[in-house]
């Protein structure tokens, strides 16, 4: 199977180095992707939308032909729900990476510390607790070095969603902050923040205990967490 890789905040295609050995190992052709305005640090971000992330991967996804996985990392899980909305009927599954399915007209992140028209890697300090389990000194020094400030918009723009097709694309979600229970629960309570996790037809679960970042913290363990989630159903 295709897979494409999509990165999250801060992170470019290399992000996935550690992981993808086990996908292609396992038979599948990745294509990790660089977003719009993360090609480099000194990259022209100015107007870059969230909208033009979706239309990247999109574009990669109309070159390929057969059957694709969307994988996405953190906010690359709002970009790979944006293009199973929009290529509803060539996506055989997304896989969300500590992440899940945006709702129409919600920004990935608001809140992060803008820098005119960029987003820059924060002091840890913005971070929740569990966020950074396992990220340790030397991580997150190696982190801050290849992190690439983001475009503002892509953060503070609402996601747009148009087809209903969507929620007949499979999807498997690796919980790596909080367990799947706690996303479970939250579904059957009705909550809002997950409601469009609830509106998806067939939804599959996979607990890989760490922080928010594991393709740096527990990069083997994500790596066979895809593998697993991309396996054909047992009939």
């Amino acid at each position: 199977m295709d897979v494409i890789l999509i990165p999250g905040f801060w992170l470019d295609a290399s992000s996935w180095d550690d992981v993808t050995p086990l996908l292609v190992e396992a038979g599948h052709r990745v294509h990790p992707v660089t977003l719009p305005g993360l090609e480099s640090p000194d990259a022209d971000r100015a107007g870059i939308t969230l909208a033009d992330w979706v239309a990247a991967v999109a574009d990669r996804v109309d070159a390929l032909d057969g059957p694709i996985a969307l994988v996405g990392h953190s906010g690359g899980g709002a970009v790979a729900h944006g293009v199973a909305d929009a290529r509803p009927d060539r996506i055989e599954r997304v896989v969300y990476v500590d992440a899940g399915p945006q709702a129409d007209g919600v920004p990935i992140n608001d809140e992060l510390p803008v820098l005119g028209d960029e987003v820059p890697l924060p002091d840890w300090s913005v971070f929740l607790d569990e966020d950074l389990v396992d990220l340790d000194d030397d991580l997150r020094a190696a982190f801050r070095a290849r992190a690439i400030p983001i475009p503002k918009a892509a953060a503070t723009e609402g996601l747009r969603l148009h087809d209903e097709r969507r929620y007949g694309v499979p999807i498997t979600v690796i919980c790596c902050e909080f367990p799947s229970a706690v996303l479970v629960e939250a579904v059957g309570a009705g909550l809002p923040w997950v409601s469009e996790l609830a509106g998806v037809e067939q939804v599959s679960y996979i607990d890989l205990p760490t922080g928010h970042w594991p393709q740096f913290t527990k990069p083997v363990q994500l790596g066979q967490a895809i593998v697993s989630a991309l396996e054909p159903p047992i009939a």
